[in-house]
């Protein structure tokens, strides 16, 4: 066929709403042709035909679906109804009616995953892939088990699964009430009435007295009969946010933001015959699903037969590199490759290199690479880390240069696997690796342990390596069982220490900035690991990283020490979820210590813990299981866990896109054609899962006047008239930087309510209400380093309280203008801030000292909790943000934080930036200045 383009391609890239001549196919035979528009449903297409002659004489529409031929040339079933025809894209203007066959429940759940995760389920039938597809059946079993056992609950169980309460976390609350306490005024009525109360209650009083007092109050005026409060729940106006449990109503963050504002918080009584027909309504659609899907159950596995066990294999471990495929490099060169085995980022032998062979498509090696460690002596998770590179043909070198490490000539691409299967096998046989290109620039490190161990999706474009792991013996080799290896312990003679060894290991502890150890400390450690495990438990990571897992009988002995080792809070957990600590016993550990997490905290670290997923070798390991297991027993962290999930699989592109700009004149038209209302209405909003966006208000929405255009959308509040509830919409920004910025100033606040410190929100003076926000600020962003700091991105609110937006540069990566650095202060505080603060008289200094105080001590406060700020940051290099990609950007934060350095000391240097941001906020007023000139004079 000639070159060009074929079908409706053209077609579907084109913008606009105009419409387009479509033929169907009727399983009647029938053949109709008529126009819909390309914005036009499913949906629309079904209602637009009952007006065509003989649609009486199809049957019940659901007993039919559309099919289509789709881009890549596969018959599609059109499921989702409620997709476009220009989101469906078919190959040709032609859709056939079809009856259905099989399960239209399971279909129509499939297709809905589909849309869901951005991926056909049917690709990953088409990878054929072991390790997908039994991971696949069995997280779907373990869901169905779960959301089963769910479904049995009680209705005040089954609550806390689906409206889990939304807590504030302040510090401990007085057991005994306070006679000085004041009540507050709250706003009750009951569900399908429409009388409310106002009730006067005490902010201690748990929910239960609340609803006491309304049953009595309508008893009282109905002269009806008293109800139990057991039977009710009270339910926030506006949303599916839920007051109820063993909380004092003031922890509730509704409550507590009304408290803070001074408003009355507006509550409905709702009874247990509601709750439980939600209950209800979800058991018979997750039946239904259960009863299709339990007929198409695999059979079990079968058991494994003639192995051994690989602790028996005393011989060197090898590979074959056979040759190379879709190869690009200058001629003139030669090819090389390079591979190591690393556990994590430790390097278990000396790399081997390839022989050199001509640059060419296809190169051909066919050789044996041998490795300086033994078979029985490989961990578990053993990575096997390839890099091809081109080097300089000796030959065409100019005399007198110096000599050049190959290393760094020119580096082509990299890829990494497994030495073990999922299984727990060792690998045998041909693999063809299609690899990740190189970044030319970073010529440092050819070999990447801590990527990804996924071969590269692009094979029809990537270079590619294949390789072939022996069959060291006839049967299967596989790594012992966890259980297997414990029970080899060897239980060591008690060993005695010196008082010097003593004083030494609380040296080596003490010290939070130690990675790195001479030979001789850690033979200390490794001698005295009991005392480690006995005295200082919070630092076993040191211990994992002087382990020698290149030895198996360091393994049988660290293994062994982990059974019994104490649990650690989650701050001192989290660090070993990092890809240096690889090894499944300390996975499993982890975990043990992370099941401990309210589920507060884990939504707290839920962002963190969504990353390291990237670090986990196969599909199937205890951190998957961990998060899956808690997403189905919480409504809200399922619901976070997917949105992060599905950030990551989000294509980010730079330019926000014609269509929307040229929207801009025709946005409320657009938005009310039908196909548009229907897609946009009756949401979940991403950023939190008690407000349903119910129907969007058009002539509302529009966009805001910056670079990349972002959209305001505004919704209706079908529970509150006159209320309305607003989402941004932004195209073309990575903001997983802001998210992270924004969680770290979200812990911030917690760690300082924790220890009594409130720095926004509760006082009623709106100088105060400033003075408290300012302060929490300053010390924010100096700890995290956040740049770009002028007059467009700090925020006031009416009630005065003072807030930062746009956290597009963090850790010191300041901004800088023809060479000159931008920003010169550690933090912004310029003497306007100081003006309110002093309630403007200039001789007011009690208040600025008072300001000054909170400011030292939320420092200190961070200071004491430092190491999980620098964890929750390291744990987020695998996410790929431009401005943390190794440890070198946390360093930034170490120091920021002080670590290392006591008390004392980290508070005089924070008073030492502190009087220099005051100093030199003059500087700051110049860069405003020089930022609103640039906005002014922009086209």
């Amino acid at each position: 066929m000639p070159p060009g383009k074929y079908g409706m391609q053209e077609e579907w890239e084109k913008e606009g709403d105009q419409e387009i001549m479509m033929d169907f196919l009727l399983p009647t035979g029938i053949f109709l042709k008529f126009p819909v528009s390309r914005n036009d449903t499913i949906k629309l297409v079904w209602k637009n035909a009952r007006s065509e002659a003989l649609f009486t004489a199809l049957g019940d529409p659901d007993a039919y679906v559309f099919t289509c031929i789709n881009q890549t040339a596969e018959r599609e079933e059109l499921e989702e109804e409620s997709r476009r025809i220009s989101d469906v894209r078919p190959f040709m203007c032609v859709l056939r009616l079809v009856a259905r066959e099989g399960d239209r429940v399971e279909k129509l759940t499939n297709t809905q995953i589909s849309l869901l995760i951005g991926k056909g389920l049917h690709e990953f039938e088409a990878q054929k892939n072991h390790e997908v597809n039994e991971f696949r059946t069995r997280m779907r079993q373990f869901c169905e088990e779960k959301s089963q056992e769910r479904q049995m609950l009680p209705w005040q169980q089954w609550m806390e699964y689906s409206f889990p309460c939304d807590l504030e976390p302040c510090c401990s609350l007085p057991s005994t009430k306070s006679r000085n306490t004041k009540k507050i005024f709250i706003n009750i009525k009951f569900e399908a009435c429409d009388e409310s109360f106002m009730l006067q209650q005490d902010p201690q009083d748990l929910p239960v007295a609340l609803m006491k007092s309304a049953l009595k109050k309508k008893a009282t005026v109905f002269r009806s009969v008293r109800l139990e409060p057991e039977d009710y729940t009270l339910q926030v106006n506006g949303s599916w946010d839920f007051i109820y449990g063993k909380h004092p109503l003031r922890q509730f963050k509704y409550i507590f933001s009304c408290l803070r504002n001074g408003q009355n918080p507006h509550l409905i009584m709702v009874h247990r015959s509601t709750i439980s027909k939600h209950q209800e309504e979800q058991e018979r659609m997750c039946n239904q699903v259960y009863k299709s899907r339990s007929q198409s159950r695999p059979p079990p596995l079968p058991l494994k037969k003639n192995t051994s066990s690989l602790w028996s294999i005393n011989e060197p471990f090898y590979i074959h590199l056979l040759q190379g495929s879709r190869v690009n490099a200058d001629e003139g060169m030669k090819l090389v490759v390079q591979a190591g085995l690393f556990h994590g980022s430790e390097l278990l032998c000396k790399v081997v290199t390839s022989s050199e062979v001509t640059v060419c498509s296809e190169p051909l090696w066919d050789q044996k690479l041998e490795f300086d460690i033994n078979v029985a002596d490989l961990p578990r998770m053993s990575r096997l880390c390839f890099a091809l590179y081109a080097v300089i043909e000796k030959a065409k070198k100019p005399r007198g240069t110096k000599k050049k490490n190959k290393k760094a000539d020119c580096p082509i691409a990299w890829v990494n696997t497994m030495v073990f299967d999922y299984k727990d096998q060792l690998k045998t046989g041909e693999f063809l690796l299609s690899t990740w290109p190189s970044v030319p620039d970073d010529k440092s490190e050819l070999l990447n342990p801590m990527g990804t161990v996924e071969k590269n999706p692009n094979v029809d474009s990537a270079a590619g390596l294949l390789i072939r792991f022996p069959n060291i013996r006839p049967h299967p080799l596989y790594y012992p069982p966890l259980e297997k290896i414990s029970d080899m312990e060897r239980n060591d003679d008690t060993v005695t220490a010196t008082k010097e060894e003593h004083q030494k290991l609380k040296e080596i502890m003490d010290n939070k900035n130690y990675t790195e150890f001479f030979e001789d400390e850690k033979e200390l450690l490794w001698k005295l690991r009991y005392e480690v495990c006995s005295l200082y438990p919070e630092s076993l990571s040191k211990l994992l990283l002087i382990t020698k897992w290149n030895k198996r009988e360091d393994v049988v002995q660290m293994v062994g020490l982990l059974r019994n080792w104490p649990d650690l809070p989650a701050i001192h957990a989290l660090e070993l979820l990092d890809y240096s600590f690889p090894d499944p016993a300390v996975r499993f550990f982890t975990i043990r210590c992370l099941k401990k997490l309210s589920d507060n905290e884990l939504l707290q670290y839920l962002i963190q813990l969504v990353q390291v997923l990237k670090y986990e070798s196969y599909l199937d390991c205890d951190l998957t299981t961990f998060l899956l297991e808690r997403a189905l027993a919480n409504r809200r962290i399922g619901h976070f866990l997917f949105w992060y999930l599905r950030l990551d699989t989000f294509a980010f592109w730079a330019d926000p896109g014609s269509l929307l700009l040229k929207l801009l004149d025709d946005l409320k038209l657009c938005i009310r054609q039908e196909s548009y209302l229907e897609a946009l209405s009756d949401l979940l909003s991403p950023l939190n899962p008690s407000i349903i966006l119910a129907e969007i208000c058009a002539h509302k929405c529009r966009f805001m006047d910056s670079k990349m255009k972002p959209l305001w959308l505004m919704y209706g509040n079908p529970w509150a008239q006159g209320e309305m509830v607003g989402i941004i919409f932004k195209n073309g920004d990575d903001l997983r930087q802001d998210m992270l910025t924004l969680q770290m100033i979200q812990l911030m606040e917690n760690l300082w309510k924790k220890e009594g410190l409130d720095l926004r929100d509760k006082l009623d003076q709106a100088i105060e209400e400033f003075t408290l926000s300012c302060a929490g600020y300053c010390v924010a962003t100096y700890v995290l380093g956040i740049g770009d700091r002028h007059n467009d991105n700090i925020m006031i609110r009416e009630n005065g309280q003072l807030f930062h937006i746009d956290f597009g540069h963090f850790l010191g990566n300041f901004k800088r203008k023809l060479g000159i650095n931008r920003e010169r202060v550690p933090f912004i505080l310029t003497y306007d801030f100081v003006h309110v603060i002093q309630q403007g008289r200039t001789n007011n200094s009690e208040k600025f000292e008072r300001f000054r105080e909170y400011c030292e001590r939320a420092y200190k406060i961070l200071c004491r909790n430092g190491m999980l700020f620098v964890n929750l940051f390291a744990m987020m290099k695998a996410a790929g943000l431009p401005e943390l990609s190794s440890f070198k950007d946390i360093q930034y934060l170490k120091d920021s934080l002080a670590l290392g350095k006591s008390e004392d000391e980290a508070l005089k240097n924070f008073k030492v930036k502190f009087n220099e941001a005051l100093r030199e906020s003059w500087k700051t007023k110049v860069n405003w200045m020089m930022h609103s000139l640039a906005k002014d004079n922009r086209p």
